[in-house]
Order: C-alpha cells, then structure tokens, then sequence
C-alpha cells in the first residue's frame, strides 16, 4: 500500500471517518489508530504482525523498567538490551544478505542462504523506538503509562514507509489529547499538502524517472557526457520531489487525523554549505544521527579536532549504511562525512567571520555540485556503473538528443519550483484552506483523477520506502 496510491486513500478515508467520532474516547481512539497501523503492516506481509507488536512492548517494558529503577548498571543494561533487540532486528531483516555475502567473498566460500528478508524496510520503524528507549534512559523523557499510546506511537502508519522520523514522546501526548478538534485550517493545510505532494510525486519525480533517470543509470555508456550530466541533475530532483513528496502526503494524512509531524526538507539544493545542507535535507534523520550517535561518540569532550573529524565520518558512514546494506551507500556516507570534516577544518583555519557575496555564491554553487556528484554512487546500482557514470562524465562528450522537449521542462519547472521562497508556499497552504471544505476535497479528487490519467500505468512506490 504505497502512500500515492489509490488504496491508500481510501484506507485513510476509512480511518478519518472511523477515528474521529472515537476519538473523545481515549481508549476507543487509540484502538483505532493501533488498528490501522498494524492492518497498513498486514497489506505488506502478514510477517510484521508478530514482529512490530512483539517489538514493541519489549521495547514498552523495558523502558519501564528504566524508569522504574534508580541504579545505573541496571538502567544500562535494560537500554543495552533495547539496542540489541532494535539493531538486532535491522541486521537479521535488512543486513543479514549484505554481510553473509561479504563474508563469502572473503573466505571464498559460498553464502549461505537467508530467507528472512522482508518487502518494508523497517530502519524508521527502529530508529522511531530507539528515540524513545534512549530517552527515557536519559531521563529526556518519561516512561509511557498507556501501552496503547505507545504501541500506536512508535507505528504510526504514516510514518512506517520513509518517516519523517517522529519522536513517540512527542506524538504520545497528542495521541492522548481526548480535547483536540478537526479545525479547518489544519484540514485544508493537510489537503493540500497531499495535493502537493502527488504533484511532486507524479508529475515531477516518476516523470523525470522513466524519461531520464533510469535510462541514464542503467546503461550509461550509451549517452554522451551531457546526457549523463543531465541524468545525474535529474536524480537529484527526482529524490528531492520523491522523498519530499511523500513526506508531505505523510504530514497531511496525520493533519487530518488532528496530529502535528515534524519538518523533513527545507529547500535543501540551497544550503550555503554542506552542513547546512543537512539541516535541510532528511532534517529528523540528521537531528537523530546527531542527538543519538554523534553525541554518544568519544572523544567530543576532549574538544580534539582529530576525534570531531573522525566522529563526523563515523556518524555519516553508518548514516549512509543505514540507507541500504550496500557499499555504495557506505561510500556515499563517507564522502558526506569527509565533506563535513573539511567544512569543519576550513571555519577552523578560516574563522567564523562573515563571508563576501561572491564567496558565498561560490560555497552554495560548490556544496549543491558537491551533493549531485555524491548522488551517483547513492542511486548507482553498484560500484562499477558508479565508476562507468563518472567515466562517461569525463568523457567530455556533447549531446542533447536524448533529452526529450518534455524532459527539459520538467527540470526547468523542478528547479525553479525549489527555489521559490518558503513564504510562497505558506500563503499558497492559507489561500487553500480559506475555500470549503467540500470545495477543498472535490479540488482534491479532480487532482487525484488527473494524475491518475496523466501517469498512466501508476506510481511507482517511493524510493525511500526501500530503505
């Protein structure tokens, strides 16, 4: 059941109706959204009714007895045991081929077979608890009362696929607010993000997908060096309006249920530098690196420029591991972490002091080159064809004629629509939301029927939902 859909739709459509004349019943609305979150992980495999339950009241129980407990060596183990069972789990579902396969390679022996892979990914699933567990180990946050509040926290469905990664001691509280209301200009704010983001979807990420993209990926020694420049540009818009897309039907379809996620993506192609950009892209991925294994690293005490280094390229190697059991997203990883190493270095050397137009314009133009480039070996399908894209891009060859008309344009409107100021799309979001409701949902399901027509065969399912 992917989030653009029509099944999922008129899955949310069932939940709207259900939940909130529940909803004034604490128990009753809860039930309804532990429902529906465990029937979104039944439609992808009857499998995760055992795990994400089972998972989750460990992990339930455990923080209980943290919270219970004022002896550190016991508090210690109990959120060691919650690593292990959260890590466990990612290693066994989504790493267990990768490092089997590896470990062939290296004794020269073949892999054993594993059939315990499963089609959702489950790293947002596992990061979402982790916040929770470690926090309340950290006294950052207390021990939920209600197991039922937990369990429909830490699986919220439309945060299940590709996050954004919510907190549960923040969506806790609003689970077990019996006073909240459906207002109308959260309503049409949640509409019309759910328009915006099957726009983004549809007409921008799917589009430049199946007419650029995957062709340039798949066999790039067929195009000439522009070709696959162009190919490399268009990736990154594609996962920019995929990624971004879906975070928005996310944030809308919880709107509708009377519940706030966090921001995920901040027009991040226009970051001053490359730690910026990561306060703009995949925000609540970056704020969960930095709170929980950044911080945690040794060595940040010291204040030595060598540990903060290498602390930063742990952080966003294993960040990049945690996209895809592959080298490619290690590599990827890397690169991110060596870049903010030296960004680190140079506001070291250089000082904090303000940097001229022409320079700044210099830093932005060479981060967003910098992430293009970096995006080849993330969307590559390994290593080799990395390696033949970078070579065809050294290539120097010249050609446009497998750029279609078409093809240019989308890019065209996809980048200028990035780059619009913020301010434009808040009062596009009012302007939405001052029209009727009926008005609001009819606009909608035009739109909806629209896209529907234009994409032909459908949508294809999100590229973060892999991960």
């Amino acid at each position: 059941m992917v989030l653009s859909g029509s099944v999922y739709f008129i899955f949310l459509a069932g939940v709207f109706f259900l939940y909130w004349p529940l909803s004034r019943w604490r128990a009753a609305g809860l039930a309804v959204i532990l429902f529906a979150n465990y029937f979104f992980y039944a439609k992808w495999d009857l499998f995760y009714l055992g795990l994400i339950p089972a998972c989750s009241l460990a992990d339930y129980l455990l923080a209980r007895g943290m919270g219970a407990s004022r002896r550190p060596l016991v508090r210690r183990a109990l959120v060691l045991a919650s690593l292990l069972l959260n890590l466990g789990v990612l290693a066994s579902f989504k790493y267990m081929t990768f490092l089997l396969e590896n470990y062939a390679a290296l004794t020269g022996q073949p892999a054993p077979a594993w059939h315990w892979s499963f089609p959702l990914g489950i790293s947002f699933y596992c990061f979402q608890s982790l916040t929770y567990t470690i926090d309340v180990y950290r006294r950052d946050a207390p021990p939920a009362r209600s197991v039922l509040a937990y369990l429909s926290a830490v699986s919220f469905f439309p945060t299940t696929l590709a996050g954004p990664i919510t907190r549960p001691a923040a969506l806790m509280p609003q689970l077990e607010n019996t006073a909240r209301a459906l207002d109308t200009g959260e309503s049409g704010r949640a509409l019309f993000l759910i328009a915006l983001g099957l726009i983004k979807k549809l007409l921008i990420a799917d589009y430049l997908a199946d007419n650029l993209v995957n062709r340039v990926f798949d066999l790039p020694k067929l195009y000439a060096a522009t070709e696959v420049a162009a190919g490399a540009y268009g990736y990154a818009l594609q996962l920019y309006y995929d990624f971004s897309g879906y975070t928005d039907v996310a944030i809308g379809s919880a709107l509708l249920l009377g519940l706030k996620l966090p921001a995920n993506f901040r027009r991040p192609y226009a970051a001053a530098n490359i730690a910026d950009f990561w306060r703009r892209w995949h925000i609540t991925l970056s704020n969960w690196l930095r709170d929980y294994l950044y911080f945690s690293l040794p060595g940040l005490r010291a204040k030595s420029k060598i540990f903060t280094s290498v602390n930063l390229l742990v952080t966003m190697t294993l960040g990049g591991l945690w996209h895809g059991a592959s080298w490619n997203f290690v590599l990827w990883g890397a690169l991110h972490g060596a870049a903010l190493a030296v960004q680190r270095a140079w506001r070291t050397w250089r000082g904090e002091g303000p940097a001229s137009r022409s320079g700044k314009l210099a830093a932005a133009l060479l981060t967003v080159h910098f992430v293009v480039l970096a995006w080849i070996p993330f969307r590559a399908p390994d290593l080799a064809t990395a390696r033949s894209i970078l070579e065809q891009l050294g290539s120097a060859t010249v050609s446009f004629a497998n750029i279609s008309p078409g093809v240019a344009l989308v890019m065209a409107i996809a980048a200028v629509a990035h780059y619009l100021p913020a301010g434009w799309y808040e009062w596009s979001q009012r302007q939405y939301a001052r029209i009727p409701f009926y008005a609001q949902a009819a606009t909608l399901l035009l739109l909806a029927m629209a896209l529907r027509y234009v994409a032909g065969t459908g949508a294809a399912p999100f590229i973060y939902t892999q991960f």
